[in-house]
Protein backbone atom coordinates (compact mmCIF):
# COMPACT_ATOMS: atom_id res chain seq x y z
CA UNK A 1 0.00 0.00 0.00
CA UNK A 2 1.24 3.87 -1.19
CA UNK A 3 1.81 5.48 1.92
CA UNK A 4 0.65 8.78 2.76
CA UNK A 5 2.33 12.03 1.49
CA UNK A 6 2.08 15.41 3.04
CA UNK A 7 3.94 18.30 1.55
CA UNK A 8 4.38 21.31 3.74
CA UNK A 9 5.06 24.72 2.04
CA UNK A 10 6.52 27.51 3.95
CA UNK A 11 8.65 31.18 3.67
CA UNK A 12 11.75 32.52 5.11
CA UNK A 13 10.20 35.29 6.62
CA UNK A 14 11.59 35.43 10.36
CA UNK A 15 12.15 31.65 11.64
CA UNK A 16 8.63 30.85 13.30
CA UNK A 17 6.68 29.86 9.52
CA UNK A 18 9.26 27.32 8.46
CA UNK A 19 9.90 26.26 12.43
CA UNK A 20 6.16 25.02 12.36
CA UNK A 21 6.59 23.29 9.50
CA UNK A 22 9.34 21.28 10.34
CA UNK A 23 8.00 20.84 13.95
CA UNK A 24 4.52 20.02 12.50
CA UNK A 25 6.15 16.99 10.28
CA UNK A 26 8.35 15.94 13.05
CA UNK A 27 4.96 15.60 15.04
CA UNK A 28 2.95 13.79 12.43
CA UNK A 29 6.40 11.03 11.50
CA UNK A 30 6.26 10.87 15.34
CA UNK A 31 2.89 9.44 16.22
CA UNK A 32 2.53 7.80 12.64
CA UNK A 33 5.84 6.84 11.03
CA UNK A 34 4.65 5.48 8.00
CA UNK A 35 3.01 9.17 7.24
CA UNK A 36 5.92 10.69 4.55
CA UNK A 37 6.52 14.73 5.03
CA UNK A 38 8.56 17.15 3.28
CA UNK A 39 9.05 20.69 4.41
CA UNK A 40 9.61 23.76 1.37
CA UNK A 41 10.33 27.44 1.54
CA UNK A 42 8.74 27.74 -1.69
CA UNK A 43 10.54 31.01 -2.69
CA UNK A 44 14.34 29.83 -2.03
CA UNK A 45 13.69 26.37 -3.20
CA UNK A 46 12.18 27.46 -6.79
CA UNK A 47 14.02 30.87 -7.23
CA UNK A 48 17.42 30.25 -5.31
CA UNK A 49 18.65 33.34 -6.71
CA UNK A 50 16.25 36.19 -6.03
CA UNK A 51 14.35 34.68 -3.15
CA UNK A 52 17.42 35.64 -0.61
CA UNK A 53 17.69 39.74 -1.63
CA UNK A 54 13.78 39.94 -1.09
CA UNK A 55 14.28 38.23 2.32
CA UNK A 56 17.81 40.42 3.27
CA UNK A 57 15.50 43.46 2.32
CA UNK A 58 12.21 41.94 4.30
CA UNK A 59 15.13 41.94 7.04
CA UNK A 60 16.60 45.17 7.22
CA UNK A 61 13.27 46.90 6.70
CA UNK A 62 11.62 44.91 10.40
CA UNK A 63 14.86 45.89 11.90
CA UNK A 64 15.28 49.44 10.56
CA UNK A 65 11.35 50.90 9.98
CA UNK A 66 9.46 48.74 11.88
CA UNK A 67 7.15 51.11 12.32
CA UNK A 68 6.46 50.73 8.37
CA UNK A 69 6.17 47.13 8.78
CA UNK A 70 3.31 47.86 11.30
CA UNK A 71 1.36 50.50 9.23
CA UNK A 72 1.42 47.91 6.01
CA UNK A 73 -0.03 45.21 8.17
CA UNK A 74 -2.76 47.62 9.51
CA UNK A 75 -3.78 49.14 6.07
CA UNK A 76 -3.98 45.66 5.18
CA UNK A 77 -5.77 43.88 7.96
CA UNK A 78 -8.91 42.92 6.45
CA UNK A 79 -7.45 42.62 3.02
CA UNK A 80 -6.87 38.84 1.14
CA UNK A 81 -4.28 39.08 -0.97
CA UNK A 82 -5.50 40.86 -4.28
CA UNK A 83 -5.43 39.13 -7.69
CA UNK A 84 -2.68 40.93 -9.23
CA UNK A 85 -0.57 40.20 -6.34
CA UNK A 86 -1.32 36.58 -6.83
CA UNK A 87 -0.66 36.40 -10.40
CA UNK A 88 2.94 38.37 -9.87
CA UNK A 89 3.84 35.51 -7.44
CA UNK A 90 2.46 32.96 -9.25
CA UNK A 91 4.67 34.29 -12.32
CA UNK A 92 7.93 35.50 -10.83
CA UNK A 93 8.52 32.65 -7.81
CA UNK A 94 6.67 29.74 -8.32
CA UNK A 95 5.53 29.08 -11.86
CA UNK A 96 7.21 25.33 -11.44
CA UNK A 97 5.67 24.94 -8.33
CA UNK A 98 2.71 22.55 -10.28
CA UNK A 99 6.23 20.56 -11.53
CA UNK A 100 7.18 20.59 -7.81
CA UNK A 101 3.48 18.77 -6.74
CA UNK A 102 3.42 16.68 -9.82
CA UNK A 103 6.76 14.99 -8.72
CA UNK A 104 5.65 14.94 -5.06
CA UNK A 105 2.51 13.83 -5.68
CA UNK A 106 1.00 14.20 -2.10
CA UNK A 107 -1.96 13.55 -0.52
CA UNK A 108 -2.46 16.90 1.47
CA UNK A 109 -0.67 20.36 1.17
CA UNK A 110 0.15 22.35 4.08
CA UNK A 111 1.01 26.13 4.24
CA UNK A 112 2.45 27.97 6.82
CA UNK A 113 3.00 31.10 5.24
CA UNK A 114 0.17 33.24 3.25
CA UNK A 115 2.21 33.32 0.39
CA UNK A 116 2.54 29.71 -0.83
CA UNK A 117 -1.06 29.21 0.42
CA UNK A 118 -2.01 32.13 -2.35
CA UNK A 119 -0.25 30.34 -5.50
CA UNK A 120 -1.54 26.54 -4.06
CA UNK A 121 -4.98 28.59 -3.95
CA UNK A 122 -4.45 29.54 -7.69
CA UNK A 123 -2.97 26.08 -8.67
CA UNK A 124 -6.29 24.82 -7.42
CA UNK A 125 -8.08 27.25 -9.24
CA UNK A 126 -6.78 25.86 -12.19
CA UNK A 127 -7.45 22.46 -11.23
CA UNK A 128 -5.34 21.19 -8.75
CA UNK A 129 -6.87 18.56 -6.84
CA UNK A 130 -5.13 18.54 -3.34
CA UNK A 131 -6.44 19.69 -0.41
CA UNK A 132 -4.93 22.50 0.97
CA UNK A 133 -4.77 23.23 4.74
CA UNK A 134 -3.45 26.70 5.94
CA UNK A 135 -2.01 26.64 8.94
CA UNK A 136 -1.82 29.91 10.58
CA UNK A 137 1.57 30.50 12.90
CA UNK A 138 0.18 33.84 14.89
CA UNK A 139 -2.16 34.21 17.52
CA UNK A 140 -4.11 36.34 15.18
CA UNK A 141 -5.64 36.54 11.48
CA UNK A 142 -4.48 38.62 8.76
CA UNK A 143 -6.51 38.90 5.78
CA UNK A 144 -3.93 37.70 3.26
CA UNK A 145 -4.72 34.44 4.89
CA UNK A 146 -7.28 33.75 3.61
CA UNK A 147 -8.35 31.84 0.02
CA UNK A 148 -11.33 30.87 -1.30
CA UNK A 149 -9.77 27.46 -1.89
CA UNK A 150 -8.17 26.21 1.24
CA UNK A 151 -10.33 23.25 2.34
CA UNK A 152 -8.94 23.80 6.37
CA UNK A 153 -7.64 26.23 8.18
CA UNK A 154 -5.54 25.09 11.40
CA UNK A 155 -6.24 27.63 13.97
CA UNK A 156 -4.05 28.39 17.51
CA UNK A 157 -6.79 29.36 19.23
CA UNK A 158 -11.03 29.95 19.24
CA UNK A 159 -10.05 33.69 18.96
CA UNK A 160 -8.45 33.06 16.06
CA UNK A 161 -11.06 30.98 14.56
CA UNK A 162 -13.93 33.69 15.20
CA UNK A 163 -11.75 35.97 13.29
CA UNK A 164 -11.69 34.10 10.44
CA UNK A 165 -15.46 33.40 10.59
CA UNK A 166 -16.49 36.99 11.13
CA UNK A 167 -14.73 36.98 7.77
CA UNK A 168 -16.77 34.73 6.12
CA UNK A 169 -14.96 31.47 6.54
CA UNK A 170 -17.47 28.62 7.39
CA UNK A 171 -16.70 27.18 10.75
CA UNK A 172 -16.77 23.72 9.52
CA UNK A 173 -13.68 24.72 7.56
CA UNK A 174 -11.43 26.04 10.94
CA UNK A 175 -10.14 23.26 13.30
CA UNK A 176 -8.60 25.11 16.59
CA UNK A 177 -5.36 22.92 16.97
CA UNK A 178 -3.14 25.23 18.61
CA UNK A 179 0.36 25.67 16.67
CA UNK A 180 2.21 22.56 16.61
CA UNK A 181 5.82 22.27 18.60
CA UNK A 182 8.16 19.87 17.67
CA UNK A 183 7.97 16.68 19.98
CA UNK A 184 11.36 17.70 22.05
CA UNK A 185 8.78 20.43 23.30
CA UNK A 186 6.06 17.62 23.77
CA UNK A 187 7.84 17.10 27.54
CA UNK A 188 9.62 18.92 30.15
CA UNK A 189 12.68 17.02 31.69
CA UNK A 190 14.68 17.21 35.22
CA UNK A 191 16.16 20.89 35.92
CA UNK A 192 18.96 19.76 37.53
CA UNK A 193 19.74 17.22 35.35
CA UNK A 194 19.86 19.28 32.44
CA UNK A 195 21.92 22.04 33.79
CA UNK A 196 24.69 19.80 34.90
CA UNK A 197 24.38 18.84 30.95
CA UNK A 198 24.25 22.19 29.60
CA UNK A 199 27.29 23.49 32.16
CA UNK A 200 25.41 25.50 33.61
CA UNK A 201 25.37 26.67 37.82
CA UNK A 202 22.15 25.25 39.61
CA UNK A 203 21.06 28.63 40.40
CA UNK A 204 18.31 30.65 39.55
CA UNK A 205 18.48 31.55 35.50
CA UNK A 206 16.93 33.26 33.13
CA UNK A 207 16.92 32.46 29.24
CA UNK A 208 17.16 35.38 27.06
CA UNK A 209 16.54 34.93 23.44
CA UNK A 210 17.12 37.73 20.48
CA UNK A 211 15.06 35.87 18.14
CA UNK A 212 15.63 34.02 14.84
CA UNK A 213 17.88 37.34 13.89
CA UNK A 214 19.57 37.97 17.06
CA UNK A 215 17.67 41.02 17.50
CA UNK A 216 18.01 43.04 21.12
CA UNK A 217 17.04 45.69 23.76
CA UNK A 218 18.68 49.06 24.75
CA UNK A 219 21.20 49.16 27.55
CA UNK A 220 18.45 50.58 30.54
CA UNK A 221 17.23 46.94 29.99
CA UNK A 222 20.40 45.14 29.97
CA UNK A 223 22.05 47.66 33.04
CA UNK A 224 18.86 45.59 34.97
CA UNK A 225 19.73 42.22 33.87
CA UNK A 226 23.79 42.18 34.53
CA UNK A 227 23.06 43.67 37.54
CA UNK A 228 22.30 40.83 39.85
CA UNK A 229 24.55 37.98 37.67
CA UNK A 230 26.11 37.35 40.94
CA UNK A 231 22.72 35.84 42.46
CA UNK A 232 20.81 35.42 38.82
CA UNK A 233 22.74 33.33 36.09
CA UNK A 234 21.49 35.40 32.67
CA UNK A 235 21.62 32.53 28.92
CA UNK A 236 21.77 34.39 25.91
CA UNK A 237 21.01 32.99 22.82
CA UNK A 238 21.28 34.91 19.78
CA UNK A 239 20.04 32.97 16.72
CA UNK A 240 21.94 33.84 14.08
CA UNK A 241 23.62 36.82 14.25
CA UNK A 242 26.87 36.05 14.07
CA UNK A 243 28.33 39.59 14.62
CA UNK A 244 26.16 40.24 17.26
CA UNK A 245 27.28 37.01 19.52
CA UNK A 246 31.06 38.38 19.23
CA UNK A 247 30.31 41.71 20.29
CA UNK A 248 28.36 40.77 23.11
CA UNK A 249 31.67 37.92 23.87
CA UNK A 250 33.81 40.80 23.91
CA UNK A 251 32.01 43.11 26.08
CA UNK A 252 33.43 42.94 29.53
CA UNK A 253 30.49 43.57 31.63
CA UNK A 254 29.86 40.17 30.01
CA UNK A 255 32.64 38.13 30.73
CA UNK A 256 31.26 36.89 34.34
CA UNK A 257 31.12 33.12 35.14
CA UNK A 258 26.87 33.17 35.30
CA UNK A 259 26.49 34.58 31.69
CA UNK A 260 26.65 32.05 28.57
CA UNK A 261 26.43 33.61 25.27
CA UNK A 262 24.86 31.18 22.49
CA UNK A 263 24.40 31.93 18.89
CA UNK A 264 22.61 29.25 17.12
CA UNK A 265 21.01 25.99 19.35
CA UNK A 266 19.19 23.45 18.21
CA UNK A 267 18.42 22.72 22.19
CA UNK A 268 15.91 25.74 23.07
CA UNK A 269 13.66 23.06 24.62
CA UNK A 270 16.59 21.78 27.04
CA UNK A 271 17.61 25.84 27.68
CA UNK A 272 13.71 26.25 28.58
CA UNK A 273 13.52 23.25 30.74
CA UNK A 274 16.40 24.38 32.48
CA UNK A 275 15.82 28.06 32.95
CA UNK A 276 13.34 30.01 35.40
CA UNK A 277 12.53 32.88 33.20
CA UNK A 278 12.20 33.55 29.37
CA UNK A 279 12.86 36.61 27.94
CA UNK A 280 12.09 36.70 24.05
CA UNK A 281 10.30 38.53 21.54
CA UNK A 282 6.98 37.18 20.90
CA UNK A 283 7.16 35.27 17.88
CA UNK A 284 4.18 32.90 17.88
CA UNK A 285 6.25 29.62 17.72
CA UNK A 286 8.57 30.81 20.75
CA UNK A 287 5.39 31.57 22.98
CA UNK A 288 3.94 28.71 21.84
CA UNK A 289 7.30 26.74 23.24
CA UNK A 290 7.48 28.79 26.17
CA UNK A 291 3.16 28.24 26.51
CA UNK A 292 4.08 24.28 26.22
CA UNK A 293 7.07 24.13 29.10
CA UNK A 294 5.10 26.19 31.22
CA UNK A 295 8.30 29.46 32.16
CA UNK A 296 6.75 32.72 32.41
CA UNK A 297 7.82 35.30 29.69
CA UNK A 298 9.20 38.36 29.20
CA UNK A 299 8.12 40.22 26.44
CA UNK A 300 10.40 42.81 24.36
CA UNK A 301 10.55 44.64 20.67
CA UNK A 302 7.37 42.99 19.32
CA UNK A 303 7.26 44.08 15.68
CA UNK A 304 4.64 46.13 14.63
CA UNK A 305 1.43 43.53 13.62
CA UNK A 306 1.22 40.08 14.17
CA UNK A 307 4.38 40.17 17.17
CA UNK A 308 1.84 42.91 18.94
CA UNK A 309 -1.22 40.52 18.77
CA UNK A 310 0.76 37.63 20.01
CA UNK A 311 2.05 39.63 22.97
CA UNK A 312 -1.31 41.30 23.39
CA UNK A 313 -2.61 37.29 23.83
CA UNK A 314 -0.17 35.92 25.84
CA UNK A 315 0.00 39.44 28.23
CA UNK A 316 -4.11 39.31 28.61
CA UNK A 317 -4.07 35.52 29.98
CA UNK A 318 -1.36 36.23 32.20
CA UNK A 319 1.14 33.90 30.76
CA UNK A 320 3.39 36.70 29.92
CA UNK A 321 4.48 40.74 30.50
CA UNK A 322 5.98 43.40 28.82
CA UNK A 323 9.66 43.67 29.35
CA UNK A 324 11.14 47.44 30.76
CA UNK A 325 13.63 47.61 33.60
CA UNK A 326 10.97 47.73 36.74
CA UNK A 327 9.54 44.34 35.46
CA UNK A 328 13.08 42.88 35.27
CA UNK A 329 13.98 44.10 38.41
CA UNK A 330 10.31 42.38 40.04
CA UNK A 331 11.26 39.09 38.43
CA UNK A 332 14.58 39.08 39.46
CA UNK A 333 13.29 39.61 43.34
CA UNK A 334 10.68 37.14 42.98
CA UNK A 335 13.46 34.62 41.58
CA UNK A 336 15.48 35.49 44.57
CA UNK A 337 12.70 35.71 47.33
CA UNK A 338 10.21 33.08 46.21
CA UNK A 339 12.07 30.73 43.74
CA UNK A 340 10.84 27.09 45.50
CA UNK A 341 7.06 28.68 44.72
CA UNK A 342 7.24 29.86 41.57
CA UNK A 343 9.07 26.06 40.40
CA UNK A 344 5.84 24.97 42.18
CA UNK A 345 3.62 26.87 40.27
CA UNK A 346 5.34 26.11 37.33
CA UNK A 347 5.30 22.09 37.66
CA UNK A 348 1.56 22.18 38.55
CA UNK A 349 0.73 23.98 35.52
CA UNK A 350 -1.38 21.69 32.56
CA UNK A 351 -2.41 22.92 29.35
CA UNK A 352 -6.37 21.77 28.07
CA UNK A 353 -6.17 19.49 25.33
CA UNK A 354 -6.19 21.81 22.56
CA UNK A 355 -3.27 23.28 23.67
CA UNK A 356 -1.89 19.93 24.23
CA UNK A 357 1.53 20.20 22.06
CA UNK A 358 0.85 17.54 19.85
CA UNK A 359 -2.73 18.63 19.53
CA UNK A 360 -2.17 19.61 15.64
CA UNK A 361 -0.08 17.09 14.33
CA UNK A 362 -3.06 14.74 15.84
CA UNK A 363 -5.66 16.35 14.04
CA UNK A 364 -3.96 17.16 11.05
CA UNK A 365 -3.75 12.71 10.88
CA UNK A 366 -7.13 12.53 11.97
CA UNK A 367 -8.14 14.42 9.20
CA UNK A 368 -5.80 12.53 6.37
CA UNK A 369 -7.39 9.17 8.22
CA UNK A 370 -4.28 8.07 9.64
CA UNK A 371 -4.72 8.02 13.23
CA UNK A 372 -1.82 7.61 15.63
CA UNK A 373 -0.17 4.16 16.26
CA UNK A 374 0.24 2.78 18.86
CA UNK A 375 0.57 5.94 21.17
CA UNK A 376 -2.02 8.12 23.26
CA UNK A 377 -2.47 11.56 21.45
CA UNK A 378 -1.91 13.08 25.50
CA UNK A 379 1.83 12.30 26.01
CA UNK A 380 1.26 13.79 29.69
CA UNK A 381 -1.82 12.55 31.22
CA UNK A 382 -5.45 11.11 30.24
CA UNK A 383 -7.90 12.69 28.18
CA UNK A 384 -9.64 12.83 31.10
CA UNK A 385 -7.03 14.36 33.27
CA UNK A 386 -6.79 17.04 30.32
CA UNK A 387 -10.61 17.94 29.99
CA UNK A 388 -10.64 18.42 33.57
CA UNK A 389 -7.92 20.90 33.54
CA UNK A 390 -9.66 22.50 30.56
CA UNK A 391 -12.86 22.65 32.66
CA UNK A 392 -10.84 24.51 35.90
CA UNK A 393 -9.46 27.20 33.10
CA UNK A 394 -11.59 30.46 32.55
CA UNK A 395 -13.77 30.14 29.98
CA UNK A 396 -12.53 32.88 27.51
CA UNK A 397 -9.79 31.47 26.23
CA UNK A 398 -7.08 27.99 26.34
CA UNK A 399 -4.96 28.51 29.72
CA UNK A 400 -3.87 30.88 31.85
CA UNK A 401 -0.03 30.83 34.09
CA UNK A 402 -1.11 33.74 36.88
CA UNK A 403 1.90 35.96 37.38
CA UNK A 404 2.74 36.91 40.70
Amino acid sequence: MRKKRVLLFSEGFGTGHTGAAYALAEGIKRLSPDVQCRVIELGKFLNPTVAPWILSAYRKTVSSQPKLVGMMYKTQYHKSLNRLTKLALHRVFYTHASQVIEQLKPDLIICTHPLPAAVISRLKRQGLDVPLYTLITDYDAHGSWINDEANRYLVPTSRVKSILTGRGVSPEKVAVTGIPLHPKFWERSNKTLLRKELGLADIPTVLIMGGGWGLMFGKEVMDSLTARMDDIQLVFCMGSNEKLVAKMRANPLLNHPNVKILGYTSEINKLMDASDLLITKPGGMTCTEGQAKGIPMLFYSAIPGQEEKNCQYFVELGLAEELDSNVVDKWFSLLLREYAGLEELRRRRIAPERQQPNHCASTVLQLLGSPAAGMSPEPRGSRGAVAAAAAAQPRNEEAVYLTP
